[in-house]
């Protein structure tokens, strides 16, 4: 019986020494293959009957540390997720250019700036003239370009995310079918799952480039993998994500506004769940970084053309006094919208083509228009004659009045666009429009004050320095696009208004008139208001409320779906409470960069730009144009050097400064950003690295360990067959004895 258990022994010996090498081999060969961790297996007594029957191999196990790993796959998705961010970022310093180059943005304020002073030395000369315009051109093609491949920044961020959709979804696929293969052979008892559960672990490295997660394995050997914040992607199945992408971006396509489709799993939006790797970063970069950008440059372009348009409307083009002046400002329902005229009055000056008064009279104190709707006109085109509307008035004065210029095809009317036009009928008389203090001839130069009533309710809504400014009818920069969007100012999203009571608010637009309202009631929150908006049947045809993160707080916006005019009023109270002034909510200067641009009859006749104003002859007692005149023109350039106030834009606060130190601010935080981001992702990639150079040292295969192992092992499987010939040779003997 002895003989036969050294036998028995010494062949299995032999066999476990063989299974030694085998995994020594597999591990040499496998010593370049991405991902494979050293195998080793530990030997075990075998036991039958009470007596030794040699060795046996045990289970084939990975010398894995799981720790690294997790450590690994944090590390990984943090790089993943700041290398995302800064190639788009690189991208937006690249669009704005850099602090120092002579091609920022900030350099062509500072380039326009200099031709507004240029022109304010000479007004007369056609070369400054040319100047203005071309420096006012190159800086509105420039906003207008940068705003544009910004947005095509986001839907690229946007589409990339829909490709790292489908990778994550092809991963978890592939992590299944591995699942399903290590559980069947763990149930079998198989050695054969360490090679699998390589593989399984490195689509977990590839899964955590594109998401954050977490993992833990089941006794059977099957991996359940979260995100880091417990939504399951693969547990006995896949959990796959989904999302829609868009094809283009405006400055108000918002993920918060639903006009961006989140990230799904099994119907839940979890985008705001996804904290890294390079979905989180893209994420970042079309919701946060970017659209911080877009709505600092839409706020340097708005506030841009509101100072120099104010400015502007106060002046009057010498020679070319205008014939017709348009407005910009459009009107949904002039027959009901009411202005009211305080603090000064407003001349009218007729000039002959040799620039010689013809007619003047001041609206209040000549015309006696204090307040009055804008255009009394009926749907057929017919006013009446006693009318005593802003535009009527005028009319008549142009028209009729013994002391007028008696031009008997002037007009004064709103356009179907809903725009103020006033046409002298004849192009040998212009039009010059002074804001004085008071009501007597050659009165101090004085902006008036406008209050205007949007909705007929006679209370009024807003208040605006500057009749023709009010009107935008002599703009030095125009837009495309009408006041459909209104923003509040950025506020704690959970907190109320302090409201007593109730407040209406009444919405409008100029292709529906009369949409609907809202009432607000004491404790509601902005998303109370956006929820109230979206919720109702009506106002949400033609309405969209959302709240948005900017900055350290949240804004509420209200957008107009057909881009029209829109008009939000609201029912006072009895206190005076104003919910519109303890939110903030006013027109936006959302795509202003996109559609910015120098009036078109400027860019084509720059005789046209407003240099200085009609001066008053104490002599004569009239008005006269002087060429050299330069009030305006100085005043456009002080414009630069004077403090404007900025709303909160993502990552500048609200501040007051000058136009161009505005500029120097987000273009240096971009390059800041860039830079911080470049060095991040260096520093946090280097890490990773270090990471893996660790695992290796771990996991991986040492030539020169395993060379030693199999040393051991083959004078093993040499000494097993050594015994085992031995133990034959004597059985041998022992059984030629018996016969």
């Amino acid at each position: 019986m002895g003989m036969i258990n050294s036998l028995t022994s010494s062949l299995a010996g032999m066999k476990t020494a063989q299974a030694q090498l085998d995994l020594i081999s597999r591990n040499v060969s496998n010593v370049d293959t991405e991902g494979y961790s050293r195998k080793v297996a530990n030997q075990k007594n075998v036991i039958i009957g009470g007596f030794s029957q040699g060795v046996s191999l045990g289970t084939v196990t990975r010398q894995v540390d799981q720790g690294l790993l997790k450590s690994y796959l944090v590390s990984n998705a943090a790089s993943s997720s700041l290398s995302a961010q800064s190639e788009y970022v690189s991208k937006a310093e690249t669009l704005l250019g850099s602090p120092q180059d002579n091609n920022s943005v900030a350099a062509n304020v500072a380039s326009l700036q200099a031709a507004f002073e240029k022109f304010a030395t000479d007004v007369s000369s056609s070369s400054s003239r040319y100047e203005l315009i071309s420096q006012a051109e190159t800086i509105t093609n420039r906003l207008n370009y940068i705003s544009k491949e910004l947005q095509k920044l986001r839907a690229d961020a946007d589409i990339a995310i829909a490709d790292e959709v489908k990778e994550v979804n092809s991963i978890l696929e592939k992590l299944n079918d591995l699942n399903n293969e290590i559980v069947k052979y763990s149930v079998k008892g198989s050695n054969d799952t360490a090679d699998l559960e390589d593989q399984r672990d490195q689509l977990l490295r590839s899964l955590s480039e594109k998401i954050d997660i977490n993992y833990f394995t089941r006794d059977n050997g099957e991996m359940v993998i979260q995100t880091t914040d417990g939504i399951t992607l693969l547990d006995d199945q896949v959990h796959p994500l989904s999302h829609n992408s868009i094809s283009q971006a405006s400055s108000i396509t918002m993920y918060e506004a639903g006009n961006i489709d989140g990230i799904y799993v099994d119907g839940k939006d979890i985008t705001s769940q996804i904290k890294s790797g390079s979905l989180a970063g893209l994420i970042e970069v079309r919701d946060s970084t970017l659209s911080s950008l877009q709505s600092q440059i839409d706020e340097l372009a708005g506030s841009l053309k509101d100072q120099i348009n104010q400015i502007h409307n106060r002046g009057t083009s010498y020679p070319d006094t205008p014939d017709t002046l348009t407005g910009s400002r459009t009107f949904i329902s002039p027959s009901t919208q009411t202005i009211s005229i305080e603090n000064g009055d407003v001349r009218f000056v007729i000039f002959d083509d040799s620039g010689k008064q013809v007619a003047t009279a001041s609206l209040k104190g000549d015309l006696g228009f204090t307040s009055g709707v804008i255009d009394d006109t009926d749907v057929n085109g017919n006013r009446p004659d006693d009318s005593t509307s802003l535009a009527g008035t005028l009319e008549r004065w142009l028209k009729e009045s013994p002391e007028g210029p008696q031009l008997q095809d002037a007009k004064v009317y709103v356009n179907s666009d809903g725009k103020l036009v006033i046409e002298t009928g004849d192009s040998n008389y212009g039009l010059s429009i002074i804001d004085e203090s008071g009501s007597a001839a050659g009165s101090a130069q004085q902006d008036a004050t406008i209050r205007f009533d949007a909705n007929g309710d006679g209370t009024f809504d807003s208040t605006t320095s500057g009749f023709s400014y009010f009107f935008g009818l002599n703009d030095f920069f125009t837009d495309t696009a009408e006041t459909s969007i209104y923003d509040s100012n950025v506020l704690n999203i959970k907190n109320s208004f302090g409201l007593r009571n109730p407040v209406t608010l009444n919405f409008a637009n100029k292709t529906n008139g009369e949409l609907g309202s809202i009432v607000v009631k004491p404790g509601d929150t902005i998303q109370d208001i956006a929820n109230a908006i979206n919720n109702d049947e009506t106002l949400s045809q033609s309405l969209n409320a959302s709240v948005i993160k900017n900055g350290s707080g949240y804004m509420l916006r209200i957008v107009n779906y057909d881009g029209s005019q829109l008009e939000i009023t609201e029912n006072a109270v009895g206190n005076g409470e104003s919910l519109l002034g303890a939110i903030g909510l006013s027109p936006s200067k959302a795509s202003s960069a996109e559609s910015i641009k120098v009036r078109d009859d400027l860019l084509v006749t720059s005789d046209l730009i407003a240099g200085g104003v009609p001066e008053y002859d104490k002599t004569t007692g009239e008005y006269i144009q002087n060429a050299s005149n330069n009030s305006i023109a100085n005043g456009m350039a002080e414009a630069f050097t004077q403090s404007v106030s900025f709303k909160q834009c993502g990552t500048i606060s609200k501040v007051t400064t000058t136009l161009g130190n505005y500029a120097s601010t987000f273009v240096g935080n971009i390059a800041s950003q860039a830079s911080t981001l470049e060095e991040s992702a260096s520093y946090q990639q280097q890490l990773t690295s270090s990471i893996a150079t660790k695992e290796a040292q771990v996991s991986g295969v040492d030539i020169d360990e395993e060379l030693g192992q199999m040393i051991i092992f083959q004078q093993t499987y040499a000494a097993c067959a050594q015994a085992f010939t031995a133990s034959k040779e004597l059985l041998d003997m022992l059984l030629g004895i018996v016969q």
